[in-house]
């Protein structure tokens, strides 16, 4: 079972720790290297894209059969790659140039880890569960300053109740999470 997908990714790619998000500010406590402060945006950011991308059939069914030599950037993000590059490095003071490559990497690395955690004979409908799990533990270090809900047309990644850990924050999201179990389209039509 995957427990924690950015603490994984983070890891295997020698990114520092990342902190969590303050809910009551929308802060985190100020980095000091830019190696920190891209890992800060990049990592819970190109996740976050993932997650998204993994909610559709196709996105699904596309990390089910990628390849190394996909372009996660361009199939996540869409029309919003630049605006997401461009706030990721901006909050990075890198150029835009690393931080595509960077955050094509880490990508890569999420998918390999996702599909390593799959069972051999997994389909979409497992794909979106793992991505459905790891929702909680990505969003507590998503920075709202990087407008990933506006860029993803989901403004409730960037709410501060994500941000949120304790017993009734994590019964309130559990609950939010049941209700959003993985649909896929044969289970609309087989209705």
């Amino acid at each position: 079972m995957l427990t924690n997908i950015l603490e994984m990714v983070q890891k295997n790619l020698g990114y520092p720790a990342l902190q969590k998000v303050d809910p009551n500010t929308q802060l985190i406590n100020e980095t000091d290297t830019a190696e920190e402060k891209f890992s800060q945006a990049a990592l819970p950011a190109v996740l976050t894209g993932l997650y998204k991308f993994a909610q559709s059939d196709e996105g699904a069914k596309e990390i089910l059969e990628s390849d190394n030599s996909t372009n996660w950037m361009d199939k996540i993000f869409y029309d919003k790659k630049e605006d997401v590059i461009q706030a990721v490095s901006s909050y990075a003071a890198q150029s835009q140039e690393s931080t595509v490559i960077k955050m094509n990497i880490i990508a890569k690395e999420s998918v390999k880890i996702t599909k390593e955690h799959l069972p051999a004979n997994a389909d979409i409908k497992e794909v979106k569960q793992i991505f459905i799990n790891q929702r909680n533990h990505i969003l507590l270090y998503l920075l709202p300053s990087l407008k990933m809900g506006e860029y993803l047309q989901d403004e409730t990644l960037d709410d501060s109740t994500n941000k949120m850990e304790g017993p009734i924050s994590s019964l309130i999201q559990s609950i939010g999470s049941a209700f959003s179990n993985p649909v896929i389209e044969a289970d609309i039509k087989n209705k």
